[in-house]
């Protein structure tokens, strides 16, 4: 098992990665809360009627929670030295990922084709729609740097020596922890979205 000395820079809260993705998150916390407000001021001012979250939201909420179980692992197996369970979660992660886009875009088309409910149907489904597909560019944004993690392990980790340096890069932990972290923070917004949404239809 890796330890990790006291010093190691993947500790360091001003490491110029860390800072990146802090400012990242802070970007990205503000966007979506300024578009779940002013979803909320237009409801509230226009009487604009809500929209009704399709079930399908629910049922990729859990695929996007899988992927992040599954992103949990990985890391743990990459602290534990094991090359088989890191490389399965990755690819795991990847699996479910894709997955999820895939079905948000059926979510979309079960909205337009079974409910008529495209982006001008209403102001409350522009808002659910922007918001959605803004999560989404996110995960997708994030898949490559998946992808990057996988293909890496798979090339690097043939023998004892080189799963032996790879699981000794520090900056390679460091960067897996950071998307362990950007990841489990899409699934709180995806969580924090349809509890909004869901709770907007109900009142």
């Amino acid at each position: 098992m890796n330890v990790q000395p006291p010093n190691s820079q993947d500790n360091l809260v001003f490491h110029p990665y860390n800072i990146m993705l802090m400012l990242l998150l802070f970007g990205l916390s503000l966007l979506f809360l300024a578009l779940t407000i002013s979803y909320t001021y237009i409801r509230v001012t226009m009487q604009v009627p809500p929209v009704q979250l399709p079930w399908l939201f629910l049922f990729n909420t859990l695929i996007l929670l899988g992927s992040s179980y599954t992103m949990i692992r990985a890391k743990d197996c990459y602290l534990e030295d094991n090359t088989e369970g890191y490389q399965f979660n990755l690819r795991y992660t990847i699996i479910l990922s894709v997955f999820f886009t895939l079905m948000q875009g059926v979510a979309w088309a079960w909205l337009f084709k079974m409910n008529n409910i495209g982006m001008n149907a209403s102001t409350t489904a522009g808002f659910l729609y922007v918001l959605s597909i803004t999560h989404l560019a996110h995960v997708l944004a994030g898949l490559p740097f998946l992808v990057g993690f996988y293909y890496t392990a798979r090339k690097r980790m043939v023998d004892p020596v080189t799963v032996l340096i790879y699981f000794s890069d520090p900056e390679k932990r460091l960067k897996l922890r950071l998307l362990t972290i950007y990841w489990h923070f899409l699934d709180i917004l995806w969580l924090f979205l349809v509890a909004f949404l869901g709770i907007n239809y109900l009142i």
